[in-house]
């Protein structure tokens, strides 16, 4: 950094004090609190995060409720936020503290970072905005204001620009108010150093930022190559029966673990929709039927992207074996349960009203 790291905390600070945003968590210093929020605010706009934040605090007001809660209301209450992931991690880390910290909320960075699901960020954003230890938190946003405000001393290097960023944070919050610190940091990459119209007349660190110095700014912060997202096929079976779904859990560890959706198969290198459909009714023990295709939906996921061929399927008889990872629900319970978003969109699509038995072919 080119101006000392004293100016730049103070004019942050300065700017922070007069622009901050009334976000529901700033309004305490509650470990926990700020555990939830940051939790809940990763890869998540603010204001979205914010109304997902009042109503897990409405139904979870201490960690203790958090830990006591069943996986299926935390999810239900996480549902349509995505990266399901966290909120699992988030209910496992509540029940370690209850039960191997006696509820005790860890209170420095090194003891945030034991419990499952919390990173260097999250730990560290808690440990300086309820403790006031001086740890820099470095999310997407703090990365794009260091990497180009430190510019000319990144270059062309991915890796030294981990190491900039990390230097000059560390900086920053090693001098007074060191969560309000990491909180400008935040606040300024998200609403001033915008990723592709930064507002650089307004910034506070604009007389010193190297990237606007030297037109640079859509060069930072550095990126890795693009991968191709592949495109993935799959079955999905709207199975009813006397005017209930058939769904079934996905297995907790895997993508989306822990939330329901209607039977859903891969399609095999070669195979049609409808003929991995047709197998798929075998393995769920169901009549063959005349796999007439339905809606067609489609998804984008981090790392591939998913097409989703329906077939409806009223059936006469459950042929499906029922377990706590496979029932049928009306209407109202498939409501009530934590959906994958395509079960949901596929839910919303066709109504909740299941169609007539269907007769099969010949």
């Amino acid at each position: 950094m080119k101006a000392t790291p004293v100016t730049v905390r103070r004019r942050l600070l300065e700017w922070f004090d007069g622009h901050r945003r009334d976000l529901p968590w700033r309004q305490t210093t509650d470990p926990y609190r700020l555990w939830v929020a940051e939790t809940l605010a990763q890869q998540t706009q603010a204001a979205r995060a914010a109304t997902y934040y009042l109503r897990f605090m409405a139904h979870f007001p201490t960690v203790a409720d958090l830990a006591a809660a069943d996986l299926d209301t935390v999810l239900k209450l996480w549902e349509g936020l995505g990266y399901y992931q966290r909120a699992r991690r988030l209910h496992r880390a509540a029940q370690e503290i209850c039960t191997l910290r006696q509820g005790q909320l860890p209170a420095t960075f090194a003891e945030w970072r034991t419990l499952p699901g919390v990173g260097d960020y999250t730990a560290a954003a808690v440990a300086s905005m309820a403790f006031g230890e001086p740890v820099a938190a470095i999310d997407g946003n703090v990365r794009r204001v260091l990497a180009r405000f430190c510019a000319t001393d990144i270059g062309d290097d991915p890796a030294r620009q981990a190491t900039v960023v990390q230097a000059a944070a560390q900086a920053l919050v090693g001098g007074a108010r060191p969560g309000d610190v990491n909180q400008a940091l935040m606040e300024l990459g998200a609403m001033v150093c915008r990723p592709r119209t930064p507002q650089c007349a307004t910034c506070p660190l604009a007389a010193d930022c190297m990237a606007q110095r030297y037109k640079l700014t859509a060069h930072y912060p550095l990126r890795p190559p693009r991968r191709i997202r592949p495109t993935r096929m799959f079955a999905c079976l709207l199975v009813t029966w006397q005017g209930r779904y058939l769904v079934v859990r996905r297995h907790q560890k895997g993508l989306l673990g822990g939330l329901w959706e209607f039977p859903t198969f891969p399609c095999r290198e070669g195979e049609l929709p409808a003929e991995t459909a047709a197998s798929g009714r075998h393995r769920l023990g169901l009549p063959p039927g005349p796999g007439l295709p339905g809606p067609v939906l489609t998804h984008n996921f981090t790392h591939f992207r998913q097409i989703l061929h329906v077939f409806p399927a009223a059936v006469k008889t459950p042929g499906a074996a029922t377990d706590a990872e496979v029932r049928w629900v009306t209407p109202d319970e498939l409501d009530a349960l934590p959906l994958t978003r395509l079960a949901r969109r596929l839910a919303q699509s066709v109504g909740t009203k299941p169609a007539g038995v269907e007769t099969a072919p010949g």
